[in-house]
């Protein structure tokens, strides 16, 4: 899916939804004003295929955009082989019932280093992310991007680099850009309208402009320390400057989907839409 510009949406069911379905929370994303929800399976893949049909109804009527992101729990390089199986089977769930519902991309923490050298975790996880995306293939997933997601701790797998890398590697992958965890993951830095155009730069020159035009981000407000992310805070109350992270991704003309990870998530979602606009 190639994008004209950048859609602002919720990780999750809105607040303010008079229910905590997916359902509800397609149409009050809508009825906000925002274009897009990331489906949160982070406890577990448990929708079934009746309701993600109505999902695949309900997003293309409501003119939403849907994401996924899947479960907390996982880890391709485990220490323990059957968590390595558990966690790719998790993966490959997300993208079944994405691919149901008709989302366009879906995201996971991939991996831990666990005191393995990083060259060693990055193999480990590319042999694991081959074996994934052949396995949609054969089910006929071919237009759902995987998206391991750049993490908030350096002692986990998943920065830029990485991902970029990984992205070359493995066909049907791309980054998912966490903007708050790059952010914490420095301990600070990758803060400043130079910072945010070499990310930029090196999506681009990686990966193509391609990669600008069908964007899968997250941002919010984040506190961390020395060791990176401790956890998600409103934007108004973080250091994140997500103004000018605005202004360089109208100033590339990147496209895509923006997913607010705030505590207050479309409070901070029609902000950032408002900002981009007025940018």
């Amino acid at each position: 899916m190639i994008f004209k510009q950048l859609l602002f949406g919720t990780a999750g069911v809105p607040l303010s939804s008079p229910t905590r379905s997916s359902q509800d929370g397609v149409l009050q994303v809508r009825k906000l004003g925002l274009d897009a929800m990331e489906l949160e399976f982070v406890r577990g893949v448990k929708m079934g295929p009746e309701a993600a049909a109505k999902m695949l109804d309900l997003s293309g009527k409501s003119k939403v955009v849907l994401t996924a992101h899947g479960p907390y729990y996982i880890n391709l390089v485990s220490k323990e082989k059957p968590k390595i199986h558990a966690s790719m089977n998790r993966i490959l769930e997300t993208a079944r019932v994405a691919q149901a519902c008709g989302a366009y991309s879906i995201t996971f923490h991939a991996a831990f280093y666990q005191g393995t050298a990083k060259e060693q975790v990055y193999e480990d996880v590319r042999a694991r992310m081959r074996e994934i995306v052949s396995k949609l293939q054969e089910e006929g997933i071919t237009r759902l991007w995987i998206r391991p997601e750049t993490t908030g701790k350096a002692t986990q797998f998943g920065d830029i680099d990485e991902l970029i890398r990984l992205s070359q590697d493995v066909e049907q992958v791309m980054p998912c850009i966490d903007w708050s965890h790059l952010h914490a993951r420095s301990a600070g830095r990758e803060n400043t309208a130079e910072e945010f155009k070499n990310t930029l730069g090196k999506l681009e020159t990686g990966l193509g402009k391609e990669a600008l035009k069908n964007l899968h981000c997250h941002v919010s407000g984040i506190a961390y320390g020395e060791k990176g992310e401790k956890h998600h805070l409103v934007l108004k109350e973080s250091d994140l400057n997500y103004k000018d992270l605005l202004k360089v991704l109208k100033s590339y003309k990147a496209a895509g989907v923006v997913i607010s990870e705030s505590p207050n998530i479309e409070v901070d979602a029609r902000m950032m839409k408002d900002e981009y606009e007025k940018a």
